[in-house]
């Protein structure tokens, strides 16, 4: 193909194209491209704008609502705790009275100085305890020993074995004894450490709702004839709170003190004839008295083998007569 016949086939396809300004969907450099409104693509269902009107309204209100509670609570807690400060601080200073039930206020103070008695008992008792348990490692630690060397002296395989026997029964012995203190020890730590704390809680609180109580009390007072009628109720609010805390610790001093008596009256029996009878070397009754109570934890000991009499020397011959 020649050269001019492919530039007239070249400008006979550019006429047979329609012109730029013909085409509708074409975009022209510097002009508004023109797109048609049918072909405009809808938002998606998942994309859809929420509708606020009504929810939002709802979330609002609820977002509030716990907001203004929880500022009206801790306004509350911080007028009720400014005026029990200042009544505690105007009971030390004496320019406020208190409510004092005489009678309960006694049995709580002989309760804090038992408690503490009580607790300097059972450290007492856990030396005593730790003291035992050490010499009794030591009395089984020279039974083995005397065991040993009665395998390796046969000279005085006799006297070691009774002297390995006699460390072997006392080490069962302070066993008996660790048995029972070891009860007596649990049984003063649970008294002290839960049942009396327990009913100290009761006692807490109750002596709070007394100091809220005479804190709104002073502020009656103080307010003159005409009171507000919510302090009114705040007043009697507290009162039913605190006689309420009040009766129940009267209830938990004299349960307490039943339990106390109960459970000292079984463990000091059995304190006083285990030691006694360990210390006296009565073994027959220090396992009655470890028996008798139910002691848990008490070893099981095989009984002790039998060994010949030790060797006597023989005695010295009558002398001659002349």
């Amino acid at each position: 193909m020649s050269k001019w016949q492919s530039e007239r086939s070249i400008h006979e396809m550019l006429k047979d194209t329609p012109p730029l300004r013909e085409s509708s969907d074409s975009i022209t450099s510097g002009t508004e491209a023109k797109f048609p409104t049918s072909r405009s693509m809808p938002f998606p269902p998942a994309y859809a704008p929420p509708d606020v009107s009504q929810n939002g309204a709802q979330g609002t209100s609820t977002l509030l609502r716990a907001g203004s509670t929880k500022l009206e609570s801790i306004k509350n807690w911080s007028v009720s705790t400014y005026k029990c400060t200042k009544q505690l601080l105007y009971e030390k200073l004496g320019k406020s009275s208190r409510t004092v039930d005489t009678e309960l206020e006694a049995q709580i103070e002989m309760l804090r100085e038992t408690q503490r008695k009580y607790m300097g008992v059972l450290r007492l008792s856990s030396a005593l305890t730790a003291q035992l348990a050490a010499a009794a490692g030591t009395q089984r630690a020279l039974g083995e020993a005397f065991a040993e060397l009665a395998q390796k002296s046969p000279e005085l395989q006799a006297q070691f074995l009774h002297n390995a026997d006699t460390q072997r029964s006392l080490t069962r012995h302070a066993d008996a004894l660790l048995a029972a203190l070891h009860f007596f020890n649990s049984a003063l730590a649970t008294l002290t450490g839960r049942a009396m704390e327990d009913t100290l809680l009761t006692v807490r609180q109750y002596e709070a709702a007394r100091v809220e109580y005479d804190a709104y009390r002073s502020e009656l007072e103080a307010s003159g004839g005409n009171p507000p009628e919510l302090l009114l109720a705040d007043i009697e609010r507290h009162r039913r709170h605190y006689e309420r805390l009040r009766d129940d610790s009267a209830v938990k001093l004299q349960l307490l003190h039943e339990n106390r008596v109960k459970v000292m009256n079984k463990q000091l029996l059995l304190f006083h004839n285990a030691v006694s009878a360990y210390f006296s070397g009565n073994s027959v009754a220090l396992e009655a008295a470890v028996r008798h109570f139910s002691v848990p934890g008490l070893p099981q000991h095989p009984a002790p083998p039998q060994h010949p009499p030790p060797l006597q020397h023989p005695p010295p011959p009558p002398p001659r007569s002349a």
